[in-house]
């Protein structure tokens, strides 16, 4: 890629690119991923994209993202007009495209062709296949009666996942879920303040986000007393009872806020710009949209919107 007559920004783009695409791609296979947070294809494309580079590391592939907002100058370059994009890269050159694949089967077996025709440098043995604990951490916080135990287990299950595997964005993302879920706000703040910069640009850190959003509306014991009375005093009180809802959803109780924000579509849905329906929508992101609870939940929110 060309780097005469660049601007200083357009350079830094260039830099960033070589480093993490052109040069691997001088011996190994990269899948090139562009992406970005407001996608959602993208976020239900990252894992398998992630999934199977693992799986072929021990080949010669590897995985780079890139953020189509934070590199237009880098998406430019590729002529990229919608996203997911996704690209094989040699030797700093896209060798297939590889958007189509949207199945492990398919993505597996462009691979496969592609490395039968390409003198990629074999990596390393593989490391150890983490997917088991993911999908025990994952099963915990998605339990209908989610505990405290069954929080700070998630803790240890994704912490183990991270000392086998420090840059698996979704063992970070699992942990900061699990200490909010546990009630530890602040360090799951703290937490997430400290991810390497490149990491904390995975899409799968949008739910731990809005989770970290949600939980800072968290009141004290008077606080939530005084609203449950102003709602009780006046029912017509929407802006108590958007109160109400934070505040059980931030102290754990999120069947009574889905019920309260449930209660106020159903009477008046435009209030406030449809707030109530927004903050619904949030707390569903928060948990997770494969969530049975937010499942259940969403079919109830339909049932009140279309009947």
């Amino acid at each position: 890629m060309a780097s005469l007559g660049l601007n200083l920004e357009e350079q830094k783009a260039v830099d960033r690119f070589r480093q993490a695409v052109v040069e691997p791609s001088m011996t190994k296979l990269v899948i090139l991923d562009f992406w970005a947070e407001w996608c959602g294809p993208c976020k239900a494309l990252t894992p398998l994209l992630e999934k199977v580079a693992a799986e072929y590391a021990d080949k010669g592939v590897v995985l780079a993202k890139i953020n189509v907002d934070e590199d237009a100058f880098i998406a430019a370059q590729f002529q990229v007009r919608s996203i997911p994009t996704v690209y094989a890269m040699f030797r700093g050159q896209p060798v297939a495209d590889l958007t189509n694949a949207r199945t492990e089967s398919q993505l597996k077996q462009v691979l496969d062709q592609i490395l039968a025709q390409v003198p990629v440098e074999a990596g390393d043995a593989p490391a150890q296949d983490i997917t088991p604990l993911l999908t025990m951490g994952e099963d915990l916080l998605v339990r209908n009666n989610l505990t405290q135990g069954d929080a700070e287990q998630a803790i240890d299950v994704f912490a183990q996942i991270i000392e086998l595997a420090p840059d698996n964005a979704h063992a970070h993302a699992g942990l900061i879920r699990a200490m909010l879920a546990a009630g530890h706000k602040d360090e799951a703040a703290a937490l997430l303040g400290a991810l390497d910069p490149k990491l904390a640009e995975d899409p799968v850190f949008a739910q731990p986000r809005a989770a970290l959003a949600l939980a800072e509306d968290a009141p004290e014991a008077d606080e939530l007393i005084a609203l449950r009375a102003a709602v009780a005093a006046d029912p017509d009180n929407f802006e108590a009872q958007l109160a109400l809802a934070n505040g059980l959803y931030a102290g754990g109780d999120r069947d009574g806020a889905a019920g309260v924000l449930l209660a106020m579509v159903a009477r008046d849905r435009a209030w406030n710009e449809g707030a109530a329906r927004t903050r619904l929508l949030q707390i569903f992101e928060a948990i997770g949209l494969e969530d049975p609870w937010v499942a259940a939940t969403r079919r109830k929110l339909s049932t009140v919107l279309f009947g």
